[in-house]
């Protein structure tokens, strides 16, 4: 007996002993899960994006502009002759990222400087048509590269994109040192000159494109909602060649027909968004006009904007939640965001309803400002779960399918462009204050009936 009684007693103990060391690990295994999963702190995890992601536009740059080519394949693989080609929308991205980093002291304020000077020398030595820059150009030689068979002039979109930034350019150096406001001084020149009221080609619409071979012949009426709202901001805040409020009225707004109340996934839509019944676009129309424009508290008579971007990117993480399609990786916590971008099959403007599993980062990570939450969360996601897939010399590759296993080295400027600023923009709000207290903008957005924090 006395030696069943020690051998139970010893069993009992070891089995004790063994549970406590089991219980150690366990905890050690915790305390390893929960240091994985915080290797960043918020702000660490911000800024290692914004620094990785702005080397496009910095190291990546076309040598001879200094401006943001269209695409970087790390694989190499190029359309024909088309690896100096620089664009105008996206450069006008990357002059904000260029701001950001200066702040942020990615590079110095006179390396910023010097490559600011260097831009706005380039932009103002380029052809323009009626003052508006083309879509695309060959950074090397200057010459403009058609975007289609009659977009060979100038595109009124881009153009605003890329004056946002020449605005805030000129509102960040306006009280600098000489050489700074003689770059302060150029930015705004180059703005002024772009005579966006031709661009109605006398109706009361704005016009995307003019070319002195084909003039209005591409017929594209810019009419909301999608990303083109700061075209018609810019054009009503031009102090040299403004439209008509009427334009907007009737272009922009399309006679108040821009209201909606439809819904999805139970959230209002807020906006009747350029695509079919119940469908909404892509989530760059909720960041390329407001990485300036301040969408916060701004509504006019049709229209509160902050509910469209936000309630735009919660539509976007509610289709993720439900995954119909049961797509891997989908979740609030994990991968959400579709926007237009590389897909497996060439280029796609994704949205939940046009999903072949692919995700691509900017989405999310560009709407930091209206979930911020579910963007950080994403980001953590990335490099949780696929940072030696997706991570590489200029942030985040511009699309992957965990569904597929598809993960291309590839990059675009349009893409990689908002990420930086929109995350500036939630961390302290730097590019939307340079743009707002422009006093031109100010004067447009009230001309056109806006109401805003940022107006007094």
């Amino acid at each position: 007996m006395k030696i069943r009684q020690f051998t139970w007693s010893a069993l009992l103990l070891a089995a004790t002993l063994q549970g406590c060391q089991n219980n150690q690990r366990a905890d050690q295994q915790n305390k390893a899960d929960s240091t994985h999963q915080m290797r960043f702190s918020d702000e660490e995890l911000m800024t290692k994006i914004q620094k990785q992601t702005f080397r496009y536009f910095w190291e990546g740059a076309e040598p001879t502009s200094g401006l943001a080519r269209e695409r970087i394949h790390m694989d190499g693989d190029y359309p024909q002759n088309d690896e100096q080609v620089i664009t105008t929308g996206g450069s006008g991205f990357g002059i904000m990222g260029i701001i950001v980093a200066m702040e942020r002291d990615f590079i110095s304020k006179d390396q910023g400087q010097q490559r600011l000077a260097k831009i706005v020398d380039y932009l103002g030595d380029i052809p323009r048509f009626k003052g508006a820059w083309s879509h695309w150009y060959h950074g090397d030689s200057k010459q403009v590269k058609a975007f289609s068979d009659k977009d060979n002039g100038g595109d009124l979109v881009e153009t605003a994109f890329l004056t946002q930034a020449l605005i805030v350019v000129r509102e960040y150096y306006k009280d600098g040192t000489p050489d700074q406001k003689i770059i302060a001084d150029k930015a705004d020149q180059l703005w002024k000159e772009v005579n966006w009221n031709h661009y109605t080609n006398g109706g009361e619409v704005l016009l995307w494109h003019w070319s002195p071979t084909h003039e209005f012949g591409m017929n594209h009426p810019i009419q909301g909602y999608d990303e083109c709202l700061v075209t018609y901001v810019l054009a009503a805040s031009s102090p040299t060649h403004p439209i008509d409020t009427s334009v907007y009225h009737n272009g922009w707004a399309r006679n108040g027909e821009i209201r909606s109340d439809a819904q999805k996934f139970g959230i209002p839509i807020g906006i009747k968004h350029n695509a079919k019944e119940g469908e909404v676009g892509p989530l760059f129309w909720a960041h390329y006009s407001f990485l300036g424009l301040n969408p916060m508290g701004l509504k006019d008579q049709y229209v509160n904007y902050q509910d469209v971007v936000q309630n735009h990117a919660r539509i976007n993480i509610a289709y993720a939640e439900e995954n119909p399609q049961s797509y891997k990786g989908y979740g609030a916590d994990q991968g959400w965001g579709w926007t237009a971008s590389y897909t497996i099959s060439g280029y796609s403007a994704h949205h939940p309803d046009n999903d072949p599993s692919v995700i691509t980062p900017t989405a999310a990570l560009s709407s930091m400002p209206y979930t911020p939450k579910e963007s950080l969360a994403f980001g953590r996601y990335l490099f949780e779960e696929l940072e030696d897939k997706l991570w590489g010399e200029y942030g985040f590759y511009d699309a992957y399918s965990e569904t597929e296993n598809w993960f291309p080295q590839r990059y675009l400027a349009i893409d990689q462009g908002p990420i930086i600023t929109m995350i500036e923009n939630y961390r302290s709000g730097l590019i939307w204050d340079l743009f707002m207290q422009a006093p031109e903008i100010q004067t447009g957005l009230k001309k056109l009936g806006f109401q805003s924090p940022s107006i007094p």
